[in-house]
């Protein structure tokens, strides 16, 4: 399956964004999708996944309450809505797929996707 990041810009501090996940080549059926980011010179870490069948999800404590993952069967796409965002939320994110469900660690998905960037201003 191959994924594509899209949704990323320039949002105010308290803004929203909406970040979508395509896929192609085949559908998430048994498949869970993940968020994740990387601010520059930081690591990679987990934001948000969701389990394709059944629609399970699980957040990081940074972004509970502020983020919702979702998923949309008909277009084969999962949503990341971000809503009270603030200047540390600003990273590249990513979208990727795991065979393993409700998975923080990035080592447990592959797939990704190239990333769409999300700044936000002060």
């Amino acid at each position: 399956v191959q994924l594509q990041a899209s949704g990323g810009g320039l949002v105010q501090a308290g803004g929203s964004l909406r970040l979508s996940c395509a896929a192609s080549g085949r559908t998430f059926s048994n498949y869970a999708v993940g968020w994740f980011r990387q601010a520059p010179g930081q690591e990679r870490e987990f934001v948000a996944t969701i389990k394709w069948s059944g629609g399970d999800t699980k957040y990081a404590d940074s972004v509970k309450g502020r983020f919702t993952i979702s998923r949309d069967n008909a277009k084969n796409t999962v949503y990341l809505q971000m809503n009270s965002l603030k200047p540390e939320d600003t990273a590249v994110y990513y979208c990727a797929a795991s065979v393993w469900y409700l998975r923080t660690n990035r080592g447990d998905y592959d797939n990704w996707g190239q990333g769409t960037l999300v700044t936000v201003s002060s």
